[in-house]
Order: structure tokens, then C-alpha cells, then sequence
């Protein structure tokens, strides 16, 4: 084991082994997880070049300053997991603990926020189905093909996040109890590449749903 807390397991030679291997892993199955979201991407910009207008004008109508709030939340959160990583490789747990924990309840206000932005759209009757009204009646039928691919990737979206507040809520409550080798340098490079993925899909999100059709 080494100062990090790692145990090499028996089939690896060494640590550095082992954790290009969870890293590997890690890779392969976040590009997995694309495979989730590819089509939804692809159906949105199928529709995008196909009802511009109607796109643009469903886009007008989400929360730009809750998404805007939001994208700077999963910013900081990115940073502090960062740092979480650097400062578990260098041995300084007790401040690991604290940014983890910082990591996590920011994905939560994340949630929050994202919750009060689905209640809006449901009192404004945006969610697709017989109740959906929009006020551009000619852009009608395109804006709700647009409300159904925002529903559909901001809640697959959370859905992961959610995952990652788990995982980094886990690993925060493994350091409070003095369970380094459970939460080691390793598994925390392989955690954090996992909450920089879920960030990365956000600022795709962020600029396709509530920015372009202001533009202009």
C-alpha cells in the first residue's frame, strides 16, 4: 500500500498499474454513457435544422438565469473536485473531506435549482402531453418537440448527477471515518473523471437549450 492509501490488488504489478487500469475503465464506461445521450444530441439538432424558428422559440422560454446560475455551480463544483484530487494525492484528508463535501452539496443546490425550473415549466404548461400550451401557436408543435428533448437530457442529466453526489458523498463520509483505503487517490481520480463528464455534458446542454435561441 502506499502513502495514498491504495492497495494494489494481487493481478496488478504496482499502484501506477492499477490506476491506469480504473482509469482505463473509468473511460470505457463513460463512453458508454455517450450512447445515453448521443441520440438525444442527434434529435435535437435534427430539429434544430429542421423548425429553427419553433426551436428558437422554445428556447426563449426557459429559465436562462437558473441555467446560467446553474453552469457556474457545476463550474466551482468542477474546480473543487479537482482540488479534492490534488489534495488526497497529497495526503491532506481532513481538507479532502471538506471539499468533497463542498462538491456534493453544490450537485445539490444543482438539483434544487433544476427543480424550481421544472415547476415554472409546468405552471407555464411547457411539459409535453394533452396540457401543453404554447403561446406561439404557430411554433406550437415544433416547441413542444423541443420541451420534450429539454425534459428528456436535463433529467437524464440529473439522474447522473444524483449519482455523483452519492458516490462523492460516500467517499467524504469513508475519509470522516478514517477509511482511507477505501477512499484513495485512485478511486478519487476515477470519481472525479466521472464529475467532470457530467460537467462536460452540462456546458453542451447549457449554450443548445437556453442560450441560441436568444441569440441574434
Amino acid at each position: 500500500m502506499n502513502t495514498t492509501g491504495t492497495q494494489v490488488a494481487e493481478q496488478f504489478d504496482n499502484a501506477a498499474q492499477q490506476g491506469e487500469a480504473a482509469t482505463l475503465g473509468m473511460w470505457v464506461f463513460l463512453a458508454t454513457e455517450l450512447m445515453f445521450f448521443g441520440p438525444l444530441f442527434f434529435g435535437y439538432f435534427y430539429g434544430r435544422t429542421h423548425f429553427p424558428e419553433g426551436f428558437a422559440a422554445a428556447s426563449r422560454h426557459t429559465e436562462v438565469l437558473l441555467g446560467t446560475i446553474n453552469t457556474a455551480i457545476l463550474l466551482t463544483s468542477s474546480l473543487l473536485m479537482a482540488l479534492a484530487v490534488q489534495t488526497r494525492n497529497a495526503g491532506a484528508t481532513h481538507v479532502t473531506q471538506r471539499l468533497l463535501l463542498g462538491v456534493a452539496a453544490l450537485g445539490i443546490v444543482f438539483i434544487v435549482i433544476k427543480g424550481i425550473e421544472y415547476r415554472h415549466e409546468w405552471q407555464e404548461h411547457l411539459f409535453p402531453g394533452v396540457g401543453f400550451a404554447f403561446p406561439e401557436k404557430a411554433h406550437a408543435d415544433a416547441a413542444q418537440i423541443f420541451f420534450f428533448l429539454y425534459f428528456a437530457m436535463t433529467a437524464l442529466h440529473a439522474l447522473h448527477l444524483t449519482i455523483g453526489i452519492v458516490m462523492v458523498a460516500v467517499f467524504a463520509l469513508g475519509l470522516s471515518r478514517g477509511a482511507r483505503r477505501f477512499a484513495s487517490a485512485e478511486r478519487l481520480e476515477v470519481a472525479g473523471l466521472y464529475w467532470h463528464f457530467i460537467d462536460v455534458i452540462w456546458i453542451f446542454l447549457y449554450p443548445i437549450l437556453y442560450l441560441l435561441g436568444r441569440s441574434g
